[in-house]
């Protein structure tokens, strides 16, 4: 749904996953944490995309391909602002879809912009 948010798509839960061809019927606890996750980033995308292009060392948001953006704003909201998940497990599974999603060069970029904003969030 973040990918699909950049091309100012509007689209549900349920046709997301139906494109994307995620089987099974999603259940409203499912539907809520992606809402969540998706209301937080845009309430707060302008501190985010401060964060990912301070912490993307020679990369403006504008150079960076559209998956990767997606996946750190994702990342980045958790990190940030939900603190549901620990650190380590938000960037591994960021890095995850990085590999599933990305460039070839994707999970170890994501995995460098996150570790930098994860080592100035704990000092």
């Amino acid at each position: 749904m973040a990918f699909e948010k950049l091309f100012g798509g509007d689209d549900t839960y349920a046709t997301v996953s139906e494109i994307s061809g995620i089987e099974g019927e999603p259940s409203a606890e499912d539907i809520d944490f992606a809402n969540g996750i998706i209301d937080g980033i845009e309430q707060n995308r302008e501190e985010i995309d401060r964060i990912i292009a301070s912490a993307a060392k020679g990369w403006s948001l504008d150079r960076m391909p559209k998956v990767d953006i997606s996946v750190l704003r994702v990342a980045v909201f958790e990190l940030l602002f939900d603190k549901k998940a620990p650190q380590k497990v938000i960037i591994n599974e960021a890095v995850r879809i990085a590999t599933k999603y990305g460039g070839a060069d994707s999970p170890r970029y994501i995995n460098g912009v996150l570790g930098n904003i994860a080592g100035s969030e704990e000092n």
